[in-house]
């Protein structure tokens, strides 16, 4: 089944995140509110896609539709997370995007190297978001 990787390794992503949350902490309100409601997102779309990857499981049914959702989500999260600086997990969250675009047409080998699992990237943005709350 899915489970969408990159060559990012989980240690340097949690190292770029510290940093982040560091820089983070002397910023503005407002770029607070957009970073916390865009890693908020990020366990939101964990979550829905977990949901339709269990619905793929349960009926072996395929949904065009929820897959262009879950791309234009994931995607747009991406370009979020870019924006403001969360560049590792923003990497992820593309590739993600790319994937339910067209999930037959992305190398199993480069899913299988990412390290971006679906639990993963949710429980890194759960983190980052206790770092932000401390």
């Amino acid at each position: 089944m899915f489970e969408v990787v990159t060559a990012i390794s989980l240690w340097e992503l949690v190292k770029h995140t510290g940093t982040w949350v560091t820089n983070l902490k002397r910023a503005k309100d407002s770029r607070k509110k957009e970073s916390v409601d865009a890693l908020r997102k990020v366990v939101i779309a964990a979550r829905q896609t977990a949901v339709y990857m269990r619905q793929l499981k349960d009926t072996g049914e395929k949904s065009h539709k929820t897959e262009s959702e879950l791309s234009v989500l994931w995607t747009e999260l991406g370009f979020a997370l870019e924006d403001l600086g969360i560049d590792k997990l923003a990497k992820r969250c593309r590739i993600t995007g790319k994937h339910w675009a067209d999930p037959e047409k992305m190398d199993q080998e480069y899913l299988d190297k990412a390290d971006v699992g679906l639990e993963k990237m949710e429980r890194l943005a759960n983190e980052v978001l206790q770092e932000i709350n401390k």
